[in-house]
């Protein structure tokens, strides 16, 4: 305690417990939990555990497995659907130093994401006394009475895999059993991905200890509203700044105090009283920001991000908790272009033409670290992006992910944990009844809807968060969709656009037919310049397969050969377990000479790589407002050692793809149409440039510069589209 003009401040004590755990798998383990959780009890022959992290993260760093994003060793791990889920059911125990409050001090455990069920356990004591299952749903437990009054304290956590595990038999999400889950679904394998063998099963998120006083203040709410048009260069009208927060009593006693914000050195209060056993929602008065510093996406201003300090002051004057939240003002609008045909998306009141990547998870065994995923959203602000898509069939991005697009400037698409792939888009003539069945997923659907409130409040400050999607490719199921779009959305957030599922013609009027979205693989460049597709594409796609370093790291020397072309040839098994097969470069490669080794392979794949994906973006470009409001590429990153889809490797390597979005995302950019041979400028800037001048050379096939030299004035604004 410190104590300063007569204010009694109580500093705030939060800490992480991700070292020091051991497990055991079920198996070798016959005590119960409240033995476990006793400090006296042996963990003689307990093997280091990694904490976050998953059973798989663990055998691998005891090198019990083989790397399985090498080869084919994947394929040498046993799958859970195989071996049964006690096989990867294990206990972790951790010992930490807390001594036990004085006073009204409380404690806390918090787990931020455990895969899928469990059971937690302290000195003896079990702590959750209901039922804690599903891989979204962070949860707080109150452990002040359990610890010990010595200091040295054990937590032991049972954790079990999803159920149903889902069958590994090739499909998306294998036999679609994973979905019945309120959990990951690319775990049984998908087109791009091969299965991850134990579903991704532990303490895969952070787990913390947190002190507070008698009252703890939690999920914390900052909307910002920015009325105007204007651009970052102009004059900006005041911010109306609104907040909320989460206050908890867990004493017998009722406790009055003060919650309070300051912004800025700016203070709004406001009297609290809270009866015992409560939480309430609070809402303080708006505050009027002058002079914002306005939160803009990448290439259209700076990502300017406040503080807010917030505090429960017991009595006036004696803080009991505190957060502080960091938050951008900015406003996401959206309207129908009836040109298009589909929306259209405003920040700050300026329209934005969405270049954006789906994105499905940045590894796929959920081995997360800021500095990773720093490194790739800072890629898609190098090719000139504006927006990352979270897909259906992974999870609702982690607080680290989202600030680091709140840094670079990258607008969020974010789904929830549906996939048309598994929860019953795809209709079987054979078996109508079991995709009716499998529509329904998951089967509890109160979990769905509890872990989505969780989760949106997670990362509901965050400016880079614009758009909420029900799922990909389907809505949820109707039970679920209604509440979600209708009551828990509008209540916990509200300031978003949500999309009831990522190709909906209400995102996106689909008049052609198909899924609303593709096409998908290599194409001729001059598709995305004269093919018409769906005017807010949520998936449009192409290769990427890295350079012969990145294929060196996860092929094995004697399968690193030039693939072979052709019907009679039989494809290499790990090329193709890699998701090689299909891709296509064969014919496209051979323009440029036949390719001498697996360096010149390489070599030359990138220059198709360039030119697949600056035309992309150059010919949805190229139709701006006219035929399209947005793109979206399928995809900009594997989260595992696949061949497809992907600007840069697992291992963040990039590969010519990056940079050919690069060169054909700039803001102003110069650019010939390949089907017409025209040369146009498009302009993707908030503000007009006037008095440009643009000289066209031409190049002959051998690379000699012809004579032809072009010159043309623009005298006005550089916007021909």
């Amino acid at each position: 305690m410190l104590q300063f003009s007569g204010h009694v401040t109580f500093a705030q004590n939060q800490y992480e417990l991700n070292e020091g755990w051991k497990c055991a798998p079920i198996k070798t383990v016959k005590d119960d939990g409240k033995t476990i959780s006793k400090t006296g009890f042996s963990l003689a022959g307990w093997k280091p555990a990694v904490v976050p992290g998953t059973v798989l993260t663990t055998l691998l760093a005891n090198k019990e497995i083989p790397d399985p994003f090498y080869g084919l060793n994947n394929e040498k791990i046993p799958d859970i659907y195989d071996t049964g889920r006690e096989f990867y059911t294990y206990w972790f125990v951790k010992e930490f130093k807390e001594p036990f409050p004085a006073n009204d001090d409380q404690v806390w455990l918090k787990f931020r994401g455990i895969n899928y069920s469990c059971e937690i356990f302290l000195n003896g004591s079990k702590i959750n006394t209901t039922a804690y299952e599903g891989m979204f749903l962070r949860q707080s437990f109150n452990i002040t009475p359990f610890l010990s009054k010595d200091g040295n304290n054990r937590i032991a956590v049972i954790v079990h895999p999803p159920d149903p595990v889902g069958k590994a038999n090739g499909g998306q999400g294998g036999d679609g059993m994973i979905a019945k889950n309120v959990s990951i679904q690319y775990t049984a394998g998908w087109d791009w991905i091969r299965p991850i063998r134990d579903r991704n099963t532990g303490i895969w998120d952070k787990v913390y200890i947190e002190k507070t006083r008698s009252v703890n203040l939690k999920d914390p709410h900052i909307i910002t509203l920015v009325p105007g048009r204007r651009t970052p260069e102009g004059n900006q009208q005041p911010a109306v700044i609104k907040v909320t927060a989460d206050l908890e009593n867990p004493g017998n006693k009722p406790v009055e105090g003060l919650l309070q914000y300051v912004i800025e050195g700016n203070k709004v209060s406001k009297k609290v009283s809270l009866a015992p056993h409560t939480t309430k929602t609070i809402t303080l008065d708006d505050f009027t920001l002058k002079n914002p510093k306005l939160w803009w996406p990448a290439g259209y201003g700076k990502q300017y991000l406040y503080k807010a300090q917030l505090q429960f002051l017991e009595k006036g004057n004696i803080q009991s908790d505190s957060e502080t939240v960091t938050f951008g003002v900015r406003e996401i609008q959206t309207d129908w272009n009836a040109t298009t045909g589909s929306r259209q998306i405003y920040v700050n009141g300026q329209k934005i033409f969405i270049k954006g990547g789906n994105w499905i998870i940045s590894d796929a065994m959920l081995r997360f670290s800021e500095e990773r995923y720093d490194a790739e959203v800072r890629f898609h602000r190098d090719m000139n992006l504006n927006l990352i898509r979270i897909w259906g069939g992974a999870l609702v991005e982690r607080p680290e992910f989202y600030q680091a697009c709140d840094k670079y400037g990258m607008l969020v698409f974010q789904d929830f944990w549906i996939s048309g792939d598994c929860n019953g888009r795809w209709v079987d003539p054979q078996k109508k009844e079991d995709q009716w069945t499998r529509r329904k997923y998951p089967d509890n659907h109160t979990l769905f809807l509890k872990s989505a409130e969780d989760m949106i409040k997670m990362v509901r400050n965050h400016p880079s968060l614009a758009i909420w999607c029900g799922g990909n490719e389907i809505t949820p199921p109707e039970d679920i969709l209604v509440p979600l779009r209708d009551s828990i959305l509008p209540k916990l957030d509200g300031t978003r656009w949500f999309v009831e599922y990522s190709n909906s013609d209400s995102m996106s009027y689909n008049s052609l037919g198909g899924n609303g979205d593709g096409p998908y693989g290599i194409q001729p460049i001059s598709t995305f310049w004269e093919n018409r597709t769906f005017p807010f594409n949520s998936e449009v796609g192409s290769v990427g397969i890295g350079d012969y370093e990145s294929l060196k790291r996860f092929i094995p020397k004697e399968n690193l050969n030039v693939p072979k072309f052709g019907t009679s040839d039989k494809p290499d098994s790990v090329w193709t377990y890699h998701t090689y097969t299909g891709v296509g470069y064969n014919q496209y490669i051979e323009p440029y000479g036949p390719s001498k080794d697996i360096k010149d392979f390489a070599l030359k794949a990138q220059l198709v790589n360039y030119d697949q994906y600056r035309g992309l973006i150059e010919g949805f470009s190229a139709h701006m407002w006219e035929w399209y409001t947005g793109v979206i590429i399928w995809k900009t990153q594997n989260p595992w050692t696949a061949m497809r889809g992907q600007m840069y490797d697992y291992y963040l390597d990039p590969n010519a793809c990056l940079y050919g979005l690069k060169s054909g995302s700039e803001l102003l950019h110069v650019m010939c149409n390949p089907v017409d041979g025209m040369v146009m400028i498009v302009n993707n800037d908030f503000k007009p440039y006037r008095n440009l001048m643009l000289v066209v050379k031409t190049y002959d096939i051998s690379g000699k510069r012809e004579k032809l030299v072009t010159q043309v004035f623009f005298k006005y604004r550089a916007c021909f589209i």
